[in-house]
């Protein structure tokens, strides 16, 4: 029997207990052990739950416990959950965590600490809840040479972009919704300007590249510009607006970003709606391959935890190698990266100005009054900057078709 610990009895945490009593014979055959939840910690008392008569509130009580061999952190946040699981690595604890700004801040270090102590730090749930991609880009995918990731990462703006695509509701009626049905926080900033597919982009091309990408150099947009008008020239350009974070090698030079962008239907991720997520990837030999399913909720990120259990269970006193160091991964300069632009200006903007500036353009009309409306062909960042500063721009999305 393996003991371990749960830090959290949230909703992710909750599940994972739940996942564990439900399909506790199935995991333990996986696992060649059984598996035994031995504490969890939380600072509130759950009355007339049965975790009452394993719920703790010390942590020291779960770090000095030599019996427990596999520590789940599901706290969320970088502290105390840094401090708890930097602990319980240097204890000789494996951890398991879905927590995305753990793993985007501190990875590199707990991953070097896991791998001194011949322990393990997994963190699967971390870059798509449900979804298995950490595990590929680890083990799977090791004799490409991956060119690109590009991800629909965050739920919550999944399902606003959906809805307002198709039921033609503004941004802030739809972001009500989305807070009433739990989708998205009181305060949705996370979620809304980009910040959590920003965490979950640099973490998964930490992996795809083996060196350290620091979430804070991503250029990150969120979709609070994003309006019905927008989606009106979506629909005519029969293409559909998402959210996404991507990473490109373009001729030898790697660009990131998180942003909202035009994709044309045809592209894998067009289709995927509401709260469901989806990874892109693709290498050099394996062409390209789709990773879906649920980014986030309770059972299917408890799932992802539960098999980084399982895992750790299976590996206990060796270590499983991940290739994260910390040397920082070098990218180019964003504002050299070149991209196809989706712009909406007022139609006293002359043609010539705009060609002017942007070169070669396509119109694209959808009978919205006082407008006009163009794609540019690729141009740099800098020189789609500049031009903001020189119009009156209703709005501008980059574009992948």
């Amino acid at each position: 029997m393996v003991n371990i610990a749960v830090l959290g009895y949230g909703t992710v945490g909750s599940g994972v207990v739940e996942v564990i009593n439900t399909n506790g014979s199935i995991i333990n055959r996986k696992a060649g052990e059984e598996i035994n939840i031995k504490y969890v910690l939380d600072l509130r008392d759950f009355p007339g739950d049965p975790v009452e008569k394993i719920l703790v509130h010390d942590f020291e009580t779960i770090l000095n416990d030599e019996d427990v061999k596999v520590v789940v952190e599901v706290m969320g946040g970088v502290e105390p959950a840094y401090t708890f699981v930097k602990k319980c690595l240097l204890a000789g604890k494996s951890v398991a965590t879905s927590n995305k700004e753990l793993v985007a801040t501190h990875g590199v270090e707990l991953l070097k600490i896991a791998a001194d102590k011949s322990v393990n730090f997994f963190f699967e749930a971390s870059a798509g809840g449900g979804i298995p991609i950490v595990r590929p880009l680890i083990s799977s995918l090791t004799a490409d040479k991956i060119t690109e990731i590009t991800g629909i990462l965050n739920g919550t703006t999944n399902y606003i972009l959906t809805k307002m695509a198709n039921e033609g509701a503004d941004y802030a009626t739809v972001l009500k919704q989305a807070q009433e049905l739990g989708y998205a926080e009181r305060n949705p900033e996370a979620d809304v300007e980009g910040g959590d597919a920003c965490r979950k982009i640099a973490i998964l091309t930490s992996l795809a590249y083996g060196k350290n990408l620091d979430y804070n150099r991503i250029h990150t947009e969120g979709i609070t510009k994003i309006t019905t008008e927008d989606f009106r020239y979506a629909k005519v350009m029969d293409a559909a607006i998402k959210l996404v974070g991507t990473t490109k090698e373009i001729e030898g030079t790697l660009y990131t970003f998180v942003a909202p962008m035009l994709i044309g239907k045809e592209h894998p991720l067009a289709g995927i709606d509401d709260v469901f997520n989806g990874v892109f990837v693709h290498g050099n030999v394996l062409d390209d391959a789709m990773f879906y399913g649920r980014g986030a909720g309770k059972l299917p990120t408890a799932s992802a935890v539960v098999a980084d259990v399982v895992d750790a269970v299976k590996n206990l006193g060796r270590n499983v190698l991940t290739i994260w160091d910390e040397e920082p991964l070098e990218l180019g300069d964003f504002k050299d990266a070149e991209n196809k632009f989706f712009v909406r200006v007022s139609d006293k903007v002359e043609d010539a100005a705009i060609e002017a500036e942007f070169g070669e353009v396509s119109y694209i009309t959808a009978g919205i009054a006082g407008e006009k409306a163009f794609i540019t062909k690729p141009v740099k960042e800098s020189l789609y900057e500049d031009a903001c500063g020189k119009f009156d721009i209703i709005s501008g999305i980059r574009v992948d078709f």
